[in-house]
């Protein structure tokens, strides 16, 4: 479950670092190094946390996945293609990278028996980790910073996993119907602009 869910986050979060590199003009280096970051960085800074060697250096899938997904977009000339942030296309892979490495993150968390508290910071850090290394070298105030919600969904994903790991109830059927909430939650809160009010 857990390589799944990392899997189809570095896909995701491939196809939404291409996307915010291209928004920012960066070259070509630029555009890789941002998307690596976006699509590996989390997972590289979780296994560092429960101090294991990176997933992402001990297995040629997760480069090779990023590559692969790189070179398809450049083909296919979506960097020529204007304000595709705001498109359908980059929100459901942006909200499928940030639920997937939430879960892949959390279940981690909880394999080491980390308590409520570690499983919500790596279920957190691993799905927003690399974003915020990418923004930070942009020079952008890092997005789930701007976008309350955003990391809001990761939390509650968190904590959805410890519970049903407490009650005995994780697996296969019951993170797809978590995966499946949380991408309609996600999907809700961008077209109606939720946010978390600060006062």
């Amino acid at each position: 479950m857990f390589e799944l869910a990392d899997y189809i986050g570095i896909v995701a979060f491939t196809m939404s670092g291409f996307f915010v590199a291209v928004r920012n003009k960066l070259d070509l280096l630029g555009v890789l190094i941002a998307t690596f970051l976006t699509a590996l960085g989390g997972g590289i800074i979780r296994d560092i946390a429960v101090n294991k060697i990176p997933f992402t250096f001990t297995h040629n899938y997760p480069a090779l996945i990023v590559i692969s997904i790189l070179l398809l977009l450049i083909l296919f000339k979506f960097h020529k293609r204007n304000s595709i942030e705001n498109k359908a296309f980059f929100i459901w892979s942006d909200s499928i990278g940030l639920i997937s490495f939430s879960i892949s993150g959390a279940l981690i968390a909880i394999e080491h028996h980390f308590n409520l508290t570690g499983v919500i910071a790596m279920a957190f850090t691993t799905a927003v980790g690399g974003g915020i290394a990418r923004d930070v070298i942009i020079n952008e105030v890092p997005f789930v910073l701007k976008t309350g919600f955003y990391g809001t969904i990761s939390i509650v994903i968190a904590l959805c996993i410890y519970l049903l790991s407490y009650f005995h109830l994780l697996g296969f059927l019951s993170l797809l119907i978590l995966f499946t909430l949380a991408f309609t939650l996600r999907i809700i809160a961008y077209k109606y602009n939720w946010s978390i009010p600060l006062k």
